[in-house]
């Protein structure tokens, strides 16, 4: 008989028997889920990304922290910085990422689950939205400093003092007399080990269960 659509989707069963004497070979892809399951939910905890000014009139220099849904540290000091070279205020930026970002992590973290469930190839699907959060993330970041450096109010004190320019995500940049340093958050070091384990978790997946499906469409055919 030839397996339905939804059949197909989730993949072959494993025998209980078949499971339990090879426990690692179908247990590793569910335990590997699980570790990058872990790992974003307390990456939702955690900062993920970090950016120390350096200024002449700041001797213990400026921080600023991002979570997924606030940010925290020397905001308003550095909002002053920005306001005198025409940058909008800090936040003003990612609005709606931010609005998002804690309903979007639980999703991922759901889509890891039921990733855990699909014993065929569909299941790289609902495992790639994770692999790419960390890209997807910084990419963002990119837009928004982008759009707020190349788009200074030219009724600023000091607007004619600074050219339009894009602040570095991660590294070392100089802004007039100013220095930045951009660095990842453990958060983000977090989403991009659970990245890596994702695609660890793919081979082990595609090692235990492509011979099932093999099995099952010549018994079909």
């Amino acid at each position: 008989m030839k397996p339905s659509l939804i059949d197909r989707v989730i993949g072959p069963r494993v025998d209980p028997a078949e499971r339990s004497r090879h426990t690692l070979r179908y247990g590793t892809p569910g335990f590997l889920l699980l570790c990058a399951r872990v790992l974003l939910l307390v990456s939702l905890f955690l900062p993920y990304w970090n950016m120390e000014l350096h200024a002449p009139q700041y001797p213990d220099n400026l921080n600023l922290t991002a979570y997924m849904n606030h940010l925290s540290g020397d905001v308003a000091e550095i909002n002053g910085l920005n306001h005198y070279i025409g940058m909008r205020p800090l936040e003003e930026a990612a609005q709606f990422e931010r609005s998002v970002g804690v309903y979007v992590m639980i999703g991922l973290v759901v889509l890891l689950e039921l990733a855990s469930f699909i014993h065929s190839r569909w299941a790289v699907l609902l495992v790639l939205p994770v692999m790419l959060f960390p890209g997807v993330f910084l990419l963002d970041l990119y837009l928004w400093m982008s759009h707020f450096g190349m788009n200074l109010d030219p009724d600023a004190p000091l607007s004619s003092a600074i050219e339009p320019f894009v602040p570095p995500i991660l590294g070392t940049g100089t802004i007039g007399q100013f220095k930045t340093v951009a660095t990842p958050g453990i958060g983000l070091w977090l989403g991009t080990a659970a990245s890596v384990i994702l695609v660890i978790a793919l081979f082990f997946h595609r090692r235990a269960y492509r011979p099932l499906s093999r099995s099952s469409s010549a018994t079909a055919a």
